[in-house]
């Protein structure tokens, strides 16, 4: 098979601008048929219903997805399966987002009726104001463009585009007009980089019971290390008879100790550790933990209770795992 360099370059970039300009179309049709669209969607006491059939249900199914996750309460349901069953999802609450470029997709056209039965309010997105499921829908919103990007004008390509770009748009509207914050996002990504920031705390990356390295203040230094070795966390809480945290013993005060030539055996862990230590809340985020520990420059935390009791403890590593750095 041979190609022409040049040739691809120049379809690429052709597909791109004309797909551009199929979407900055779409800016003189956000008017007030758009807002009527938002209005229903904001006042709906149910979900958003995305319907769509082929490649517009790949776009439908998307469009759901970005309004579920910026706080508009939404699923896709493929026409198909609705009309055996799945219409049983649709409640008299929702409101019905339906997507044909045509606006003459059999499968979507065959719901019209049971929706109508049910006074489900139905949105439409098409290519062609004047066709049935358009003329059948409370609001409809043209995403027509003047060719697709594909050479032999067969293959969706500028109006998917087009249609998602819609969908978007819809989506932010509404996220916006519901005052949707960062820590809102954080809620419905609680796996992605913001969940974690926002979400995750010290209470759910330390160690607790028996995985914390503690040993009593009458302890000695080789009690000490031992305590450190088996719990690796590259330091030991330093605890009296109620649990209470005298002070911390970590990796550099051992150095501390060695280069000292003090004989582990006989020398007490609390005249060697470091007190007072910083300690923090189960209730801190992970991430303000991360904070503090680079601006202190220490590589482990101990958690306590405000009575100043141990309850956990945590080091860098930890935050690694739970990728918050």
């Amino acid at each position: 098979m041979t190609y022409d360099p040049v040739k691809l370059k120049h379809l690429a970039q052709s597909v791109l601008e004309i797909e551009a300009s199929g979407i900055m179309a779409l800016c003189a049709r956000i008017d007030e048929t758009f807002i009527k669209a938002c209005v229903l969607m904001l006042s709906c006491e149910g979900r958003i219903v995305v319907i769509g059939m082929g490649k517009s249900g790949h776009i439908g199914d998307k469009i759901a997805a970005t309004l579920a996750s910026t706080g508009t309460p939404a699923f896709f349901v493929h026409p198909g399966e609705a009309s055996h069953g799945d219409m049983g999802m649709v409640t008299s609450k929702d409101v019905v987002l339906a997507i044909s470029y045509s606006g003459y997709t059999q499968e979507l056209l065959t719901l019209i009726p049971a929706l109508k039965r049910l006074q489900v309010p139905v949105i439409s997105l098409t290519g062609n104001p004047q066709s049935m499921l358009a003329t059948s829908s409370e609001v409809h919103l043209n995403v027509a463009v003047e060719k697709e990007a594909c050479p032999l004008g067969l293959a969706p390509t500028a109006s998917t585009t087009a249609t998602l770009a819609m969908g978007d748009a819809l989506a932010i509207a509404l996220l916006q007009a519901r005052g949707f914050t960062e820590e809102d996002f954080a809620r419905s990504h609680p796996a992605g980089a913001l969940g974690r920031k926002l979400l995750l705390k010290v209470a759910d990356i330390m160690h607790q019971g028996q995985g914390i390295p503690q040993v009593n203040q009458d302890a000695t230094l080789s009690e000490a290390l031992l305590e450190m070795s088996e719990k690796s966390l590259g330091m030991t809480a330093i605890v009296d008879a109620q649990n209470h945290v005298c002070g911390i013993f970590t990796d550099g005060d051992l150095r501390r100790v060695l280069s000292g030539g003090l004989n582990i055996h006989q020398e007490k862990i609390k005249d060697n550790m470091t007190r007072p230590c910083k300690t923090v809340d189960a209730d801190m985020l992970a991430v303000e933990a991360l904070n503090l520990m680079q601006n202190k420059k220490i590589n482990a935390l101990l958690v306590t209770d405000p009575d100043n009791q141990l309850i956990g403890a945590f080091n860098m590593h930890d935050l690694l795992r739970a990728q918050v750095i």
